[in-house]
């Protein structure tokens, strides 16, 4: 191929290009395909840039930096003096567009995976009635909060742009203090490790507690998020029901459990409040296979019981427990921080086992954190959105009562940011999720908080938090008449 023929095919190609990227990009990428295409043959002399510059309009300092780029990377190489080729380096064979557009989208995941994807429940929908586990984050006080990080970023930049073992210290200390007034916990600053969110605090308790296959009692129904997350890292799930008082775990089984993930204070999705008697049983059996609890505590502080029950962290004379609390639920849930609290003998480990996995950061935000505890506006935040979100439920509550009667059932749980409803049959509640969706309405099934898909219960699951009171009743009533129009029509 002569020098002219070459700048006919590249000027052709450019044609080819779609608008939107630099002259720089567009050439770059099209003489990049010819090769790879092998349009332009190895050997084949490519003109002087002077000439092809010509030949296309462009200026001829692009195409220079274009042929170096292309150089550096081994499709082009010069000979003599300034003579520029195609490299002798046979083209990678590409797949073509028609392979790529047909090719099954699980055909390129691992089994785990396709297991994650298949499983996957978290909705794409994060607003409006009736999304469940959503804060009001209008009424968070962001000037106070922009205020710390500000005074963060300008005063201790080179301090906190360290990695900092398990978090950043000041606010572990916060954290144990408020978890002291609030929990009645009793536990070190050096218990306490910052994560990422609530997922990668449970990912890492799988990873340094147990062994692929290892059994893990979970609640039934259950946080959905934490199941894929277990179930992700090859450990076998045993689904154990929920009844009045809790979780209902059996007195003797085959397989012992490694890891047991319950909800104590506030079940999700039902709101159930774990009876003492069951507590002391769990943590017996706890000690009897060598098993490790995570207690989920995601939403506690958001409860109108006004004497909340003490964590079951505080309750382990075995050490047997370790607690996990997020804060994006009293304050927004793009903040991603959470924190677990571990048993002493277990500090050290997952503290080198974090920094191993993850690596700290986010020192910035934690050290506005700390001084967000330490100030009392996370106190004064929470006063305020208790009173807020404890209107909101009742409006919801007297709104569903009022129009389904006995067709519903709900529990006398007291924290969070949702209301579960039981139906009184086993309407098709995943059906009605979807005619809600269409007219505005989003809600969770029930039925898919179950692992045992033969013993669950349907009904749906509300959050009344982030929906402004005065557009609870309008939101309510077009919920109640498509239930009820479900009922009349089985």
């Amino acid at each position: 191929m002569d020098k002219r023929s070459c700048a006919e095919l590249i000027q052709q190609r450019l044609a080819l290009e779609p608008a939107g990227r630099t002259l720089r990009t567009t050439l770059y990428l099209s003489i990049r395909q010819l090769v790879l295409d092998g349009a332009l043959p190895s050997g084949a002399p490519l003109p002087p840039t002077r000439v092809l510059a010509d030949a296309l309009g462009v200026g001829r300092s692009t195409l220079v930096r274009v042929y170096a780029q292309l150089r550096s990377e081994g499709y082009l190489h010069s000979r003599g003096g300034s003579a520029t080729l195609v490299s002798e380096t046979p083209p990678v064979s590409l797949p073509t567009a028609d392979r790529i557009d047909h090719a099954t989208p699980s055909a390129a995941l691992s089994q785990r995976g396709q297991d994650i994807t298949r499983h996957a429940a978290s909705s794409r929908i994060q607003g409006g009635a009736f999304v469940p586990g959503v804060p009001d984050v209008s009424l968070f006080p962001f000037p106070t909060w922009r205020r710390l990080l500000a005074k963060n970023v300008r005063y201790e930049q080179r301090h906190l742009a360290r990695y900092s073992q398990g978090g950043y210290g000041p606010l572990k200390v916060a954290l144990a203090e408020y978890l002291r007034v609030s929990r009645m916990m009793v536990c070190a600053p050096q218990q306490i490790l910052i994560l990422n969110g609530s997922h990668q605090a449970i990912d890492l308790c799988a990873r340094m507690l147990c062994d692929p296959g290892d059994r893990v009692w979970m609640e039934d129904p259950g946080y959905w998020g934490a199941r894929n997350v277990l179930r992700a890292s090859g450990l076998s799930l045993a689904p154990v029901p929920v009844d009045a008082e809790g979780i209902n775990p059996p007195d003797r089984t085959d397989a012992a459990p490694r890891l047991i993930f319950v909800s104590p204070s506030s079940q999700y999705p039902t709101g159930v409040v774990m009876s003492l008697a069951r507590r002391r049983r769990l943590l017996s059996l706890a000690e009897i296979h060598d098993a490790w609890i995570i207690e989920d505590d995601y939403d506690n502080e958001i409860t109108q019981n006004p004497h909340p029950l003490g964590a079951l962290f505080g309750q382990s004379p075995g050490r047997r427990v370790l607690y996990l609390g997020t804060f994006s639920k009293v304050m927004f849930p793009g903040l991603r921080l959470a924190y677990l609290v571990v048993p002493e003998q277990l500090a050290e480990p997952f503290s080198v086992g974090n920094a191993e996995l993850y690596r700290e950061g986010r020192m910035i935000e934690q050290a506005a954190l700390a001084e967000f505890l330490d100030g009392g506006h996370l106190s004064a935040h929470l006063k305020r959105m208790r009173s807020v979100y404890q209107e909101r439920r009742e409006v919801l509550h007297t709104s569903i009562e009022s129009r389904l009667g006995d067709l519903v059932s709900t529990t006398d749980g007291l924290a969070g940011l949702q209301l579960p409803y039981f139906f009184r049959d086993q309407t098709d509640d995943v059906a009605l999720a979807r005619e809600a969706l269409e007219a505005g309405i989003v809600f969770r099934p029930l039925s898919m908080y179950y692992d045992n898909l033969q013993h669950y219960r349907a009904g749906m699951v509300l959050g009344f938090a982030a929906v402004p009171t005065e557009d609870i009743d309008i939101a309510a009533a077009r919920l109640c008449t498509l239930v009820e129009r479900a009922f009349s029509h089985p």
